[in-house]
């Protein structure tokens, strides 16, 4: 197979995980790094983040901790059934929940700020668009979008199919990609 059997000029990709499952992505820029082709892609329909409340460190304090995988799979029906009433479906993608329909425009009171830093003092926050909450076995949750567009960093292997790339290989070639991907953006 040569280069020209792997079109990088259309418009989206999919990329796939070890499970077989496939997130449809567009790709928003390309670059070749010494002979490899590095892709930034940005999933087509709108990444789901599901949390749950739990208690927090002082009385009558209540935090959003995201879940595990698990739990996805448990409540994942539930949520699916949800987002469903607001005319959005909710599918199990690779790497990420998706969304498939228009998403509410959002609002102050539906806008929440999470602290996504390992270390409290990094102070790394997130802001995520809350679309629904509901309840599961008597644990509430919340259904949420990024409200920052979810990148992600792949290459095309040597068979000419796209893989994410593993956070050691995205760490070696960071420098070359923020600046051949990056270099239109202001």
């Amino acid at each position: 197979m040569n280069d020209d059997d792997l079109d990088l000029n259309v418009e989206t990709i999919h990329l796939a995980d070890e499970d077989g499952r496939s997130l449809l992505c567009s790709v928003e820029k390309s670059a070749d790094i010494e002979g490899t082709k590095y892709l930034l892609l940005l999933p087509v329909h709108a990444p789901i983040e599901i949390f749950a409340w739990e208690e927090g460190d002082e009385e009558d304090e209540e935090v959003l901790v995201d879940i595990d995988d698990e739990e996805v799979v448990d409540v994942f029906d539930t949520a699916r059934a949800v987002l469903a009433e607001q005319n959005l479906m909710l599918t199990h993608t690779a790497f990420t929940l998706t969304a498939e329909g228009d998403l509410p425009d959002p609002v102050d009171d539906d806008i929440i700020t999470l602290n996504i830093g390992e270390d409290e003092e990094a102070n790394e926050t997130e802001q995520f668009q809350m679309l629904a909450t509901f309840f599961y076995e008597e644990q509430e949750y919340v259904l949420c979008t990024p409200l920052e567009p979810l990148l992600f960093f792949a290459r095309i292997n040597g068979q000419k199919v796209p893989e994410l790339l593993s956070p050691e290989e995205f760490q070696t070639v960071r420098p070359q990609l923020e600046d051949l991907l990056f270099e239109d953006i202001d």
